[in-house]
């Protein structure tokens, strides 16, 4: 099944967006290969409000988030995840509304530190970041006017939730689902076998649309989500190729693999392509000469 990517999207800086009824989003204006336009934030509800992913530590977007809300009240505050372009700034709005900072949890790797290991991806971890609430999946918070479920979905990384406005057929699917790209899967933060779980979970839903937290949204989510699973199965089966053809570290397989992408990306796609070995490995289907790391050697089972 091919994937088709939407790259239509036009960020409005410092402005509230209307999206669908009862909804506004904001972008914050932190373009980069990994943010496309920027993070969105959304606004949800009409007399007292949602807040959904506040963004980076941003003096402008603060003062656009204050302006959308126009001094009603904010009763929660809700973080998809830990990384630094989503949840910085919930504790300045928290402090500034008083609402109620809702999450899975902390940020945490997806599995433990290896003996010398660094997570390439600290850098971006909110480490921070501590929720008052606590979310499970299926947990449902009622506001004024609405109703925010949550819908646990790590991957991307290990605290990584999606919110359904319930009622309405939309989730806000922040960076497991984007129309835009894939999501970034990088051992030890994130985990190829927790994500391709997390797309099955979604594809047991019925949402009508997306709303992710870099993009324009997803208006076909389950055709997309199947495109998702085979374009990952496909990025699989070239690394098993990969592997029975002689290479023996991430560097050999993505010169080849990824020939045609932007050398600026090799870093991300090195991350990839090591989550998805990890997977391999845990299941089997590919072997090591020692723990599962970016310099070690790998060869087929």
């Amino acid at each position: 099944m091919s994937l088709e990517f939407d790259t239509k999207f036009e960020p409005a800086y410092g402005e509230a967006v209307p999206i669908a009824k009862g909804v506004a989003r904001l972008t914050v204006n932190n373009p980069s290969a990994f943010t496309f336009h920027g993070t969105n934030s959304y606004i949800v509800g009409h007399d007292t409000l949602a807040v959904i992913d506040p963004g980076p530590e941003d003096d402008a977007h603060f003062d656009a988030l204050l302006r959308a809300i126009a001094g009603r009240p904010v009763s929660h505050i809700f973080v998809s995840h830990t990384h630094r372009d989503h949840s910085p700034l919930a504790a300045r709005l928290a402090r500034h509304t008083g609402a109620v900072v809702a999450a899975e949890g902390p940020h945490r790797p997806a599995r433990p530190l290896r003996i010398g290991e660094i997570n390439p991806l600290d850098a971006s971890a909110d480490a921070d970041f501590v929720p008052e609430l606590t979310l499970k999946d299926g947990d449902v918070i009622e506001g004024d006017g609405w109703r925010i479920g949550t819908v646990l979905t790590p991957g991307h990384a290990a605290n990584h939730a999606a919110f359904s406005l319930e009622g309405t057929g939309i989730l806000f699917s922040a960076d497991h689902v984007m129309a835009w790209a894939t999501s970034i899967v990088a051992p030890p933060d994130g985990a190829m076998a927790d994500y391709m779980a997390s797309l099955d979970r979604l594809l047991e839903r019925d949402d009508r649309v997306f709303f992710p937290g870099h993009g324009g949204p997803v208006t076909k989510p389950r055709s997309f989500l199947r495109g998702l699973k085979a374009h990952r199965k496909m990025r699989e089966r070239a690394i098993v190729e990969r592997l029975r053809s002689g290479d023996r570290t991430v560097g050999e397989m993505v010169a080849a693999i990824y020939r045609d992408t932007d050398p600026r990306l090799h870093g991300a796609a090195a991350l990839s392509v090591l989550a998805h070995l990890e997977d391999l490995v845990g299941r089997g289907a590919a072997i090591t000469d020692g723990t599962v790391s970016i310099d070690a050697h790998f060869s087929p089972a």
